[in-house]
């Protein structure tokens, strides 16, 4: 955001300096088609509702507004940090305006870090410093804080709020309780019941055309398309979802930081991840469900363009793959082991990872703010 890995296992060189930003971060020629744009902002997503009109979108603004937002609740994960890089790059090469809702209210009203406001802040300018480090192009990108944001508009914040609470019933909001890393049978406080209606209420409120967030945000962006309808407005808002990373060990859908077993963290040791590696979940032959092979996908391919294992010639060698579905048909076959997967995927991540540590090691402020975090307790 450990030293870089050799230049035995990838092409890229092992010196810190030289390490390639992700192809989507490299600068993108005036005069794309439209074509293009489109499949460059669609490859961000997992789903997209609606792929037409996101077309029809990107003929008639060449820069719309993306909305993406995060709670500031603990340590950032790789999902958090890297993906999101990729994923920002993209979108603002393409033109987007990138719109990043820093959600300190929203975390105090799902008690995250204890529910304290300076806590959460506190994290919150530790997360901009990893995506400063590890390459998010800024220049089309606007950090806004919420309590900041809805405290200056008040006026046009609260009215929305209210409307959007009024015109749903109790069980429509409860539905979105996904959004907040909750469950619908969960005990749900006040506070939690009206944040959805709060997020909901952000969407129009950033003037966002395009809401581009996790799988797991998913309900509350239909709840605001649902809005539109109700409202009789015509330009609804675009679903754009990201695949959500799952976590290291067998079942775990997604990273988690609370349980730091199951997550690599962007500033996380070289060691730390090594080990983190050697011990995921990674059954031989089998693709679905195998984390490792998901990191391959959505973070190496990405940002390297390709994928190298290094191997004695008895194991087949050295090979470099230039596709997934290359990897795949080895895997599957068995001519890819685990044992390959493991040390590659490894010293890929930290030649990406490599860039933060330096920035958390050499730059004062950051180095304090991360110590600081480290020593706040996480709270779910």
């Amino acid at each position: 955001m450990a030293e870089a890995p050799s230049s035995e296992a990838f092409s890229a060189s092992s010196s810190a300096s030289e390490v390639p930003a992700p192809p989507s971060s490299q600068p993108v020629i005036d005069g794309l088609s439209l074509e293009e744009k489109f499949q460059l902002v669609r490859s961000v997503g997992e789903e997209c509702i609606q792929e037409e009109e996101l077309r029809n979108l990107l003929e008639k603004k060449p820069n719309p507004i993306c909305y993406d937002g995060f709670e500031p609740s603990g340590r950032m994960h790789i999902a958090q940090g890297v993906m999101k890089a990729i994923n920002v790059n993209k979108l603002t090469s393409a033109g987007c305006t990138v719109k990043i809702w820093i959600a300190d209210w929203f975390a105090q009203l799902n008690n995250k870090m204890g529910g304290d406001l300076k806590k959460i802040q506190t994290v919150g300018r530790y997360l901009i410093e990893i995506w400063k480090a590890v390459g998010m192009k800024l220049d089309k990108v606007e950090f806004l804080w919420s309590s900041e944001e809805i405290n200056g508009r008040a006026h046009e914040y609260w009215p929305l709020v209210m409307d959007i609470a009024r015109r749903n019933t109790l069980p429509r909001i409860i539905r979105c309780s996904q959004i907040m890393g909750r469950n619908e049978t969960d005990e749900l406080t006040a506070a939690q019941i009206f944040y959805p209606c709060m997020q909901c209420a952000d969407i129009f409120f950033l003037k966002a055309d395009i809401c581009q967030l996790g799988m797991d945000q998913r309900k509350v962006n239909v709840l605001a398309r649902e809005y539109c309808t109700d409202i009789k407005r015509k330009n609804k808002p675009i679903i754009l979802s990201h695949h959500m990373l799952p976590g290291l060990q067998q079942g775990q859908e997604k990273m988690s930081k609370s349980d730091p077993s199951s997550s690599i963290f962007m500033e996380d040791e070289e060691g730390d991840v090594n080990s983190k590696i050697k011990k995921a979940y990674c059954p031989p032959n089998i693709v679905e469900g195998n984390p490792c092979l998901e990191y391959i996908k959505y973070i190496i391919f990405p940002w390297f363009g390709s994928f190298e294992v290094v191997r004695k010639a008895e194991n087949g060698g050295n090979k470099k793959f230039t596709s997934m579905e290359e990897l795949v048909v080895d895997y599957e076959s068995g001519a890819l082991h685990p044992a390959d997967v493991k040390p590659a995927l490894s010293k890929a991540l930290n030649q990406i990872l490599q860039p933060v540590r330096d920035h958390f090691k050499n730059d004062p402020t950051a180095k304090e703010l991360l110590k600081t975090v480290k020593g706040y307790r996480v709270t779910r």
